[in-house]
């Protein structure tokens, strides 16, 4: 992943560039979404990355969950505490939160385990829209807003029963989507797999913003123009 490419770290101030957060998007993490651009009016580094940072960063905990409650934009410096043993918060220098962090069990710092798993990860990330959020939408006759398509990263969690392995891949498990009104909230679960046997499981969740009834042709444009963007800038 080489993912030292895109951040700066000095001393505990941690920041992205535009070109770096928007180069993970789409070399890295497959994602093509319009707010990653460098030129986007609503630019935000993906949290994908600063999820995979911090586990470079800090190591892996048998059990861990990231709650997102803020979007990182490339004048945000985040100040990274020191490394606790349960709960961590990620702030800027104006101590706006943007991430906590629950962490328990035992620790990790195997660089090739922390390596698949962020890759792996997302990897799998990348795969829920249009893949996995379409049919879900579909099936509970339900979009997200064409003309401004928005999905929050809310948080993720994974427990492993071992680190005691290097190589780690994703599969999912379930999925579902509960709508209320113009809100919906997505659970993605997946299974961590380790030479064919189960050693985890974990959670993604999202959330939807805008709904309205489902569109067949409507998604399908959006789809058709997110597939030309990935073309175009791959």
């Amino acid at each position: 992943m080489n993912i030292e490419n895109y951040f700066q770290l000095d001393n505990s101030r941690l920041s992205f560039t535009r070109q770096q957060a928007s180069d993970f998007a789409k070399k890295v993490a497959g994602d093509f979404n319009p707010i990653h651009d460098p030129d986007s009016k609503r630019f935000c580094v993906p949290g994908d990355l600063l999820f995979s940072v911090i586990i470079h960063h800090y190591g892996i905990r048998q059990k861990m969950i990231f709650n997102f409650s803020g979007m990182v934009s490339d004048n945000v410096n985040l100040l990274l505490p020191e490394c606790s043993d349960e709960n961590m918060l990620i702030a800027d220098e104006n101590d706006k939160k943007y991430l906590s962090i629950e962490c328990s069990g035992s620790k990790s710092d195997n660089a090739p385990l922390i390596d698949s798993l962020a890759t792996h990860y997302v990897e799998f990330s990348s795969q829920a829209f249009p893949h996995i959020l379409v049919p879900l939408m579909s099936e509970h006759n339900v979009m997200i807003n064409p003309d401004r398509p928005l999905i929050i990263y809310e948080s993720m969690s994974f427990e492993l029963e071992t680190l005691d392995i290097d190589q780690i891949q994703l599969n999912l498990s379930n999925s579902d989507l509960q709508a209320d009104g113009k809100r919906g909230n997505v659970t993605l679960n997946y299974d961590l797999i380790n030479n064919g046997h189960k050693v985890g499981q974990g959670c993604k969740r999202m959330v939807l913003s805008g709904l309205r009834p489902f569109d067949k042709q409507q998604m399908d444009d959006v789809i058709g123009y997110y597939n030309e963007r990935k073309q175009m800038l791959a």
